[in-house]
């Protein structure tokens, strides 16, 4: 008689190569002896399912494995495709988010198809398991041996969490990414995709308070020299706080160095300030031929050489750095959206409390990422979108004209100064395809139709295209105003457009990009018609766009 395997196996194995390729694909990183907890992990999993599973007759047992099986293969491929497409594993905490992102059913159905090899490889266990099914032993066990199974499942997660204590000593161990510190990009990498997921419901459903784990970061203050700093009474405030975690911060943040002052302080005091976070920007949409627009106000303005803009929950997570300087997570923008957090800091609130007229505008859904509740919160009261008035100024069918956007609404706040407008703009977004799914694509695909590239390169350009000539109205119209010597243009892009490959990219790039760091290099453009071209080197990022804004207006700010 041929030898039946136990099913325990088939889950261990299975738990097992996905975790171990999920690792490669999502952080391109070969396991080192620390991946000796996921496989720890991976026993106690296994143990359950199997435990489970054998409270069942042969044929409902053979049907449940299955099942399971199918589900496991989903579960981790979902959690990939996710990564993919925003750069942060899924939480259930933005579920509400993931389904908003999957509203672009062609985003999504193009990212399965440009991951179709990753994804197969995700499958191999599976139709592994479809081949060899009958191998296994499916008949139904005893009591007492159901027993020995639940007492091998207690010693495995006992002596899996022993393990634990074994690295301790830095803030992103496995201990402290398992008991103390909600990290789900690194502790996807260190403990694995499926116990970050059950941390993840655990902490969701019970709740979690991290603990604030600090260094000293105290340094002396240079007299001569003037800081962006505010008179803050943190003593107090710490006497005041029961606490113990805000205490921590209020500590933190006494010993921090504020921002030094520089020759740019206020050289932008009192000025109007248009900003506009533009769908899916880069550096390689930039050209002194295709985008003449964009080439001036990147290299006549602050030309910032060496600035990145991370992926963080794609748009949503692009807009808050940029509005609040944070970073964001998963539970943070939950807050952020329904919470009504105090933010006095954010762009709007700022500029709002220094007499400035503030209002936003976006060319697609006024509700799409709660910003009927978040622009409020950013201080701007006065938000105009595609449901809420916009579409009596403008076609909101997918995809609207950025051009439309800034020619509609110029008149609110033209002539009413000083004023802080922000924009979201959104021709640039994905797919970019020329098809009817990407009008402005489409629109512009003469332009680039004889372009050395490859068409999914040259469909993103042609909606590049669009920011552009936008831009040149918009900058014509402040012209004919005669306020554009007293208005800066502020734009950073949301995330680089992620749904181009990183061969893509590299057709257009000035230089080879690679999948974790370089892919992100982008352009901040901070533009004023009566200053002249200065690079800035000095490494940046989308959280540093708020605090040197900030500064080159003189507005006092710690």
């Amino acid at each position: 008689m041929k030898r039946k395997y136990s099913t325990l196996i088939l889950y261990f194995l299975f738990f097992i190569y996905l975790e171990l390729v999920s690792k490669v694909l999502m952080f391109n990183k070969l396991p080192t002896l620390k991946f000796l907890i996921v496989v720890l992990f991976s026993l106690t999993i296994s143990l359950i399912f199997y435990l489970f599973s054998n409270l069942f007759e042969a044929k409902k047992q053979r049907i449940l494995v299955m099942v399971f099986l199918i589900i496991i293969s989903i579960f981790y491929i979902f959690n990939y495709l996710y990564f993919s497409l925003l750069s942060v594993p899924f939480s259930i905490s933005t579920l509400e988010l993931a389904s908003q992102a999957m509203d672009f059913y062609q985003i999504g159905f193009h990212l399965f198809c440009t991951k179709i090899i990753d994804v197969l490889l995700l499958m191999v266990p599976f139709i592994g398991y479809l081949i060899y099914q009958k191998s296994f032993d499916y008949s139904k066990k005893s009591k007492k041996y159901n027993f020995s199974v639940g007492f091998l499942f207690i010693i495995s997660h006992l002596g899996s969490l022993m393990v634990l204590n074994f690295d301790k000593n830095h803030l992103y161990s496995a201990y402290n990414l398992y008991y103390n510190t909600d990290s789900l990009t690194t502790s996807n990498n260190v403990l694995g995709i499926f116990t970050t997921q059950r941390l993840s419901l655990k902490r969701n459903i019970f709740g979690f308070e991290e603990k604030v784990l600090l260094a000293d970061n105290s340094l002396e203050e240079e007299k001569e020299v003037k800081y962006n700093k505010m008179e803050i009474d943190f003593a107090r405030l710490i006497n005041l706080e029961s606490d113990e975690n805000v205490k921590d911060v209020y500590h933190f943040l006494q010993d921090r160095e504020a921002t030094k002052q520089n020759e740019y302080t206020g050289i932008y005091k009192g000025k109007n300030l248009i900003f506009i976070l533009a769908e899916g920007f880069n550096s390689i949409a930039v050209d002194k031929e295709l985008t003449p627009t964009l080439y001036k106000l990147v290299n006549n303005g602050f030309n910032f050489t060496n600035y990145y803009s991370p992926v963080f929950f794609s748009t949503t997570g692009g807009e808050f750095q940029a509005m609040t300087s944070l970073i964001p997570t998963q539970e943070i923008l939950g807050m952020w959206r329904n919470d009504k957090p105090y933010l006095p800091y954010t762009l709007g609130n700022v500029f709002g409390n220094k007499g400035y007229n503030t209002s936003s505008y976006h060319n697609w859904q006024y509700k799409y990422y709660g910003r009927d509740k978040t622009m409020p919160i950013l201080g701007f009261n006065n938000f105009l979108a595609c449901g809420n008035g916009l579409e009596e100024r403008l076609n909101c069918e997918w995809l609207p004209s950025d051009i439309d956007l800034f020619t509609s609404t110029f008149n609110d706040y033209a002539g009413n100064e000083p004023f802080a407008t922000y924009y979201i703009t959104v021709s640039g977004h994905a797919p970019y395809v020329f098809t009817e799914g990407n009008k402005i694509a489409l629109k512009n695909q003469e332009l680039v139709k004889n372009l050395p590239y490859s068409e999914s390169v040259k469909a993103y350009l042609a909606t590049q295209i669009e920011l552009d000539n936008a831009l040149k109205i918009l900058i014509n119209l402040l012209k004919k105003k005669g306020i554009l010597d007293d208005t800066v243009i502020a734009l950073v892009g949301d995330h680089y457009p992620y749904t181009l490959n990183i061969k893509e990219i590299n057709e257009v790039s000035s230089y080879e990009r690679d999948e974790l760091m370089e892919v992100n290099h982008s352009n901040l453009i901070i533009w004023n018609n009566k200053n002249e071209g200065k690079v800035i080197d000095k490494v940046a990022g989308q959280l540093d766009v708020l605090p040197t804004l900030l500064n080159l207006f003189g507005i006092e700010y710690d």
